[in-house]
């Protein structure tokens, strides 16, 4: 990373409190040499949790802000005292200059609404999209967007998040040409409605992105690695998302409840715990957590509320990466070349 970067941190957002914030931000410090942070909240309390982390304090400033945004609280009513929370602050930082990505674990509603009013859109970019990362049997993760910011979307909104989504995976993972989709109910053409239909016309026809469109895609293919890059509106992604988050505790619940139905179930559980230690760890949100709002003149990462040390961890190292491969300046570049292509 740039030894000018840092990343603002939400220290007081999060269900599980200040310890595990901070204990996370030691942890991605780790990672990440020559990382540098904004820890953003209660100066007194901070300084105190940072005794815990000595290795941190060096790497770290503390920007105090004396409010917190409530997990009940209205985005309306978070907009108003914006200026005074930890979440309002971290953001305020990068929309100044002063940190080039922020990280929240806080309310999502206010953090979106925070972001999108302060940092404003990309050029070219109508509405900002919430991707992340989850997990499948490919060779890597794909990444999913839109998540829940538009409910409603018309193509030319799914064609941008295509456009972010690729750019996004191609940082992320690494990946030169991401293979990209639109989540439909069939993979045949004349399936789907007009704005998914006009969307996949118009990525067949953008020949010179760095991506590869792949069609159309139905739910219960998005984990088995056919496509890196999942595309649809909010509303959808967020019922999606939802679904495939309840069926793996499903699935682990119904595991633990045979492994304990009897004497041999139990020896079976000692003998295949290898294997069943590898899905647990596979499945465990806090191994995907790190929601990114795309399309913002600016980086914000959203950690889930409950997510644990390395759950925070992850999160930031996913802003560390967006840093470091200057992400904002990939999609401007990639969105550029998608208009020059529909105007020639």
């Amino acid at each position: 990373m740039n030894a000018d970067a840092r990343i603002a941190v939400d220290a007081m957002g999060g269900d599980e409190g200040l310890a595990v914030m901070l204990a996370g931000v030691a942890r991605a410090r780790r990672r990440f040499d020559g990382m540098r942070f904004a820890l953003v909240g209660d100066e007194a309390q901070i300084r105190d949790g940072l005794k815990n982390h000595p290795n941190l304090t060096a790497a770290s400033s503390i920007v105090h802000a004396s409010e917190v945004v409530g997990s009940s609280d209205k985005p309306s009513q978070a907009i108003r005292r914006a200026k005074k929370t930890s979440m309002g602050v971290a953001i305020d930082l990068v929309k100044r200059g002063e940190a080039a990505a922020a990280v929240s674990a806080g309310n999502t509603g206010a953090l979106m609404a925070m972001a999108k009013l302060s940092l404003r859109t990309m050029p070219g970019i109508d509405r900002p999209a919430l991707a992340a990362l989850l997990p499948s049997l490919g060779r890597t993760d794909f990444v999913m967007l839109d998540l829940g910011a538009n409910t409603e979307c018309d193509a030319r909104n799914l064609v941008q998040f295509a456009v972010m989504g690729a750019a996004y995976a191609r940082t992320t993972l690494d990946l030169a040409s991401p293979r990209v989709a639109l989540l439909n109910i069939g993979t045949e053409e004349l399936k789907g409605t007009d704005e998914v239909r006009d969307a996949a016309a118009a990525l067949r026809d953008a020949t010179h992105l760095p991506m590869t469109f792949a069609g159309y895609i139905e739910g219960d293919r998005l984990s088995f690695g056919d496509v890196d890059v999942v595309v649809c509106d909010g509303f959808s992604g967020n019922v999606a998302l939802k679904t495939a988050e309840g069926t793996a505790r499903f699935v682990g619940d119904l595991l633990k409840r045979a492994f304990r139905s009897s004497l041999r179930s139990k020896i079976g559980f000692l003998i295949s715990r290898p294997a069943t230690e590898l899905l647990r760890g596979h499945l465990d949100p806090n191994n995907h957590n790190g929601a990114v709002f795309l399309g913002l003149n600016g980086l914000v990462v959203k950690s889930h509320g409950s997510a644990n040390e390395v759950g925070v961890a992850h999160a930031i190292s996913v802003a560390a990466k967006m840093v470091r491969d200057d992400l904002t300046r990939r999609i401007t570049d990639d969105l550029a070349h998608f208009e020059q292509e529909a105007v020639a």
